[in-house]
């Protein structure tokens, strides 16, 4: 295991205490001693953990008093939320409660750029989505779906709905999403609460209205919207169901009733 594996390994465990609460805002991190000790490296290498900290956003450094822990929910940006969203999976309440407000902000993505482009589109993007269908058609079929690679063609699908609409930011946002999600099979496999199958057909009777042009009634928008919510309850319930089984989540919620 080469020197820069044993850094991140030990820099994620020391942010997986912060995530999980081991470790609190304002908290001293431990000593460059005491990492040094405790995961049996030297100094300089315990340094360089204490660094990489810092560069993830988990620590503030302080000249003469070491590095103490920052409020990393409050404070983070995307690339922090990334971190703690991919350690909290062995503390399933948190991880189910991150999850939910992720596949919230996914939703209103979505969501707006489907209704918008209903609404507005432009059919200049048309043979490029008809192309990604048939990819996530033939994904589908498959006897076991490839779901990492069905939720990048769908990310794939929503950004080009967001560039024909020129919603950059939106796109942005929606790619930090799916890299994040990515990085946890739980919240990959999620997604596919219900069959891939279904996803297809929804994606093709989108492009059907797009393509014909007349659009949906008020009646079909609303109920579209409905079933959309209810299919991301199913997302979030399927979630919590394969966190709970993860390693260590059921020592951490043991640990939790124990101190409640």
């Amino acid at each position: 295991m080469g020197a820069q594996t044993v850094v991140a390994d030990v820099a994620d465990e020391l942010a997986r205490r912060v995530v999980i609460g081991e470790l609190a805002p304002g908290d001293l991190m431990p000593s460059v001693r005491q990492v040094a000790e405790e995961f049996a490296m030297n100094r300089a290498t315990a340094q360089l953990v204490l660094g990489r900290l810092e560069s993830y956003g988990f620590v503030d450094a302080h000249r003469g008093r070491g590095f103490t822990v920052r409020d990393v929910r409050r404070a983070g940006g995307v690339e922090v939320y990334r971190r703690l969203f991919r350690l909290s999976v062995p503390a399933p309440e948190l991880a189910a409660e991150m999850f939910r407000d992720i596949v919230d902000t996914e939703r209103a993505i979505v969501l707006d750029a489907l209704l918008a482009y209903t609404e507005n589109g432009q059919g200049g993007a048309l043979p490029e989505l008809r192309a990604d269908l048939e990819e996530l058609e033939n994904l589908a079929r498959a006897a076991t779906p490839d779901h990492a690679r069905l939720l990048a063609v769908e990310v794939g699908l929503v950004r080009r709905l967001l560039t024909e609409l020129g919603q950059d930011m939106q796109r942005a946002v929606l790619n930090s999403l799916g890299e994040l999600l990515s990085e946890v099979p739980q919240a990959v496999e999620a997604h596919y609460a219900v069959s891939a199958d279904l996803h297809v057909l929804v994606w093709q009777a989108l492009l059907a209205v797009w393509e014909s042009g007349s659009g949906p009634s008020q009646a079909q928008l609303t109920l579209f919207e409905d079933l959309f919510g209810m299919y991301l309850e199913k997302v979030v319930a399927r979630f919590e169901e394969l966190v709970l089984g993860a390693p260590g989540a059921h020592e951490f919620a043991d640990s939790r009733t124990a101190t409640a």
